[in-house]
């Protein structure tokens, strides 16, 4: 369970693919001018993570090293085709939405990298567990950064009006520079957030209990 427990912490805080290893750059830009896409990117990718992450993580046994990639690829495409028909069927506007962003969830660097490093080499529960993290995380980010695009932007939220009909929206916000600028100021806040904590941790002094002392210590407590 702790294992489980790191894979979902590991892929939301600690190695998030946006905030901290700035990975799938261009749909994290392209889709987050609002939060509706944003939210709906990520569960699709969070949905082809876990089940690329299941099946080639039943299958690492019986595909040869050399052609490991490929197979990996056939794999994810087989699941987007899924999720694309899905979203077309069910979704059809946010299908419209996303667009050819949908079908290029095949090359997503997180959704290959997660194969190659952790379902390849792992049982199939950890690498489930894996997925759903990396999902998680993406989809946090994603809608985190399509929230504040679209909130400042256009003054809603999920599409319902959430400033007052005198806020003047920054326009610039759900175009290119703004992606670029929330982006860069999301990443800031949780680089300041980390290394706080890990400068807390370093502070810690450790007192050293000499009446428990294993290494010949000849100080004797005080009462």
């Amino acid at each position: 369970m702790k294992v489980l427990f790191e894979r979902l912490k590991n892929g939301i805080w600690d190695e998030n693919p946006i905030f901290v290893q700035v990975l799938a750059m261009c749909p994290t830009l392209a889709v987050t001018a609002n939060a509706k896409n944003a939210f709906g990117m990520g569960i699709a990718t969070t949905v082809v993570l876990i089940c690329s992450n299941l099946v080639i993580s039943l299958i690492r046994k019986l595909i040869p090293s050399k052609v490991r990639i490929p197979a990996y690829i056939v794999v994810i495409a087989s699941f987007v085709t899924i999720i694309e028909f899905l979203i077309q069927g069910y979704v059809p506007s946010l299908y419209k939405s996303l667009g050819i962003f949908i079908p290029l969830i095949v090359v997503n660097c997180v959704i290959l990298g997660r194969a190659e490093a952790y379902a390849s080499k792992n049982k199939v529960i950890p690498s489930i567990f894996d997925g759903l993290g990396m999902g998680l995380g993406f989809t946090l980010a994603l809608t985190i950064l399509g929230s504040f695009r679209e909130l400042i932007g256009s003054g809603t939220l999920f599409e319902i009006q959430i400033m007052p009909t005198s806020y003047v929206p920054a326009s610039i916000m759900v175009l290119a520079p703004g992606a670029f600028f929330t982006l860069g100021i999301l990443m800031v806040i949780i680089n300041i957030i980390k290394m706080k904590k890990s400068g807390n941790k370093n502070n810690k002094v450790k007192i050293h209990d000499c009446s428990k002392c294993s290494m010949g210590c000849n100080v004797k407590p005080q009462n």
